[in-house]
């Protein structure tokens, strides 16, 4: 479910910013673009989150 869920956030976000960048420059806006961008993003982030440990980091005492 937590797949689902970081696509379906990502997706909307990406979307928004690919017609909000493609606004500004004056260019057509691509459906496609912004969904296949939406895909690299949360495959991305799904790679980060699995390289970032989930332990606390050690307290070093000086």
């Amino acid at each position: 479910m937590k797949y689902f869920w970081a696509f379906f956030w990502t997706f909307l976000l990406v979307e928004m910013l690919t017609y909000v960048v493609s606004s500004m420059l004056g260019a057509a806006f691509n459906f496609k673009t912004g969904a296949f961008l939406a895909v690299c993003v949360t495959v991305l982030l799904m790679i980060i989150s699995t390289v970032i440990p989930n332990e606390p980091a050690e307290k070093h005492i000086h």
